[in-house]
């Protein structure tokens, strides 16, 4: 047990010791940024960049579970409708909600412009 105690007081002091210290705290630094730092900037920029791209009649989720579809964007809010309103037997027009654009967590289906649907389709079917 006193022998522990010999080797504790025999470590290496100064300019050694200093630089292995110095060299440890850089390794840890650039483990530290590989693993958290940067991913969560990429993670940042993503959401960004997906949040610019918004537009008309996408399919999203928000941070507070709401689901729907784009009906307006604007500069900070999108205009979201989450659903058609039933009352009784009757069907009145879908529920809108104005959500801030930096909540939308997912884009689950973007909005695809179909002009093929005033063209009649030209399958063999139609043909025969």
């Amino acid at each position: 047990m006193f022998d522990l105690i010999r080797t504790a007081h025999a470590a290496p002091s100064g300019p050694e010791a200093a630089m292995g210290n110095i060299i440890f705290m850089v390794a840890l630094f650039a483990i530290f940024y590989f693993l958290v730092i940067r991913p969560q900037q990429k993670q940042a920029k993503s959401h960004k960049e997906m949040v610019a791209n918004l537009g008309r009649g996408d399919s999203v989720v928000t941070s507070g579970g709401l689901l729907g579809r784009i009906h307006r964007v604007e500069e900070e809010l999108i205009i979201l409708e989450v659903g058609d309103v039933e009352i009784g037997n009757r069907v009145f027009r879908p529920m809108r909600v104005r959500v801030r654009r930096s909540s939308v967590i997912e884009v689950t289906a973007k909005a695809t412009l179909s002009l093929d649907k005033e063209k009649p389709a030209t399958t063999e079917e139609n043909q025969g």
